[in-house]
């Protein structure tokens, strides 16, 4: 048996380690599938422990720790890339602890944070393994914010009989000391919205002489925003977000093209799909009109599913953490933010684990993706317990 108080003693030696290796990966952030220096550093510490390392293509990889004994095999995730986000020396409070030493890159997302839990996950799992059995995976994603990772990652692990897939996000939206692992739907799914709409250039002084993409364009908008008033299931929300529409640049020149892009986010797989067709619809009939026509870019697609939680990994994930921190898991949370991660459910059942991390005293809790983002490191310890229980219940 391995009890909590031993746990909880482990955890409390690891919190250093985990500060300072978050610390040294938010000080050297690589953007999406370009983590080479990243990977160098954390496969340097996976061989202090002597474990096999395979490599994924591109930056990706696995470590591999077997007991020696028959069981099953469970799988720990980490997402290990930055965004082209350009650095700032403060946080919500003022100047933060860590700061990237990279221009026009920074870890704003909490994945240097994730790479430290599952990196300290691997050592408490690898000095406990006499007390296992099964194997553990620990899955190191490239990429994870561009999708660019996780189609080799999930061809690489596919053929190890992995029966279920654990990972997390540490959020600025809830509290640090809390902890959701709900089954179901958890994140949204996402649809790429990348398109032109194609009309006929001309000279300003006689639009009759044209075909105006820009009024057709901007009719696709107010259209689609109708659309999505009277067409989709209000119980099944899906989000139009909308975020570019670009037309021309000089006064007197009416410009072949108009182009609208954006987003749409969904936790409904069969509405997700309706939604595509909708707006597909509307933007084809709309520039009909107007004798323009659309035209899909190759990045227009369903970009990612939703994260869904299986049902029985929740419920045991929950009880572990409750068990260990005592009071800290909460229920009901969403977010419609998308995630890679939804993929593993093709190989295993898995589950999401909601890390709070907002912490108005250290200046935590500015939204992922912007550029006062930074997180509480007392998240840290949450995270790691609450890997190692869900790891450790599952094996036992």
């Amino acid at each position: 048996m391995i009890d909590n108080q031993e746990l909880l003693k482990r955890i409390k030696e690891l919190d250093p380690y985990m500060r300072e290796t978050r610390g040294y990966l938010h000080q050297h952030p690589e953007v999406s599938s370009e983590e080479w220096e990243t990977r160098k550093f954390l496969q340097a510490e996976v061989a202090k422990l002597d474990l096999p390392i395979t490599d994924v293509p591109r930056t990706g990889f696995y470590v591999t720790l077997d007991t020696g004994r028959p069981g099953r095999t469970v799988a720990l995730r980490a997402d290990i890339d930055a965004l082209p986000i350009q650095k700032q020396p403060n946080n919500l409070k003022g100047p933060r602890k860590w700061v990237s030493k990279k221009d026009g890159v920074s870890h704003m997302c909490g994945h240097d944070g994730h790479m430290a839990v599952l990196l300290a996950a691997m050592e408490l799992l690898y000095d406990l393994r006499e007390k296992l059995s099964g194997k553990i995976i620990f899955l190191f994603e490239e990429g994870e914010e561009v999708g660019s990772g996780i189609a080799a990652m999930l061809e690489a692990i596919e053929p190890l009989g992995i029966e279920a897939i654990y990972g997390t996000h540490l959020t600025a939206f809830m509290p640090t000391g809390q902890i959701c692992l709900d089954g179901g739907p958890r994140m949204a799914g996402a649809a790429v919205i990348d398109l032109e709409v194609v009309g006929q250039s001309g000279h300003g002084s006689r639009p009759d002489l044209s075909i105006n993409p820009v009024f057709a364009g901007a009719n696709v908008l107010t259209g689609l925003s109708s659309a999505w008033a009277n067409q989709i299931d209000v119980s099944k929300t899906v989000t139009l977000g909308l975020t570019q529409f670009h037309a021309g640049a000089i006064n007197n020149i009416i410009p072949e093209t108009a182009f609208i892009g954006g987003s749409l986010r969904y936790f409904d797989v069969a509405e997700g799909l309706k939604a595509v067709e909708t707006l597909k619809k509307v933007a084809e009939k709309t520039a009909e009109a107007h004798n323009c026509q659309i035209r899909y870019l190759d990045t227009m697609r369903i970009a990612t599913i939703p994260v869904i939680n299986d049902d029985n990994l929740a419920e045991l994930a929950q009880l572990g953490a409750e068990n260990l921190f005592p009071g800290s898991v909460v229920e009901g949370v969403q977010w419609y933010a998308s995630e890679s991660f939804s993929h593993y459910a093709k190989v295993a059942p898995s589950v999401f684990a909601f890390v709070g991390m907002g912490n108005e005293a250290v200046g935590s809790g500015a939204e992922h993706h912007n550029d006062y983002f930074d997180l509480d490191e007392d998240a840290l310890s949450y995270s790691l317990g609450a890997t190692v229980k869900f790891a450790i219940n599952f094996l036992m």
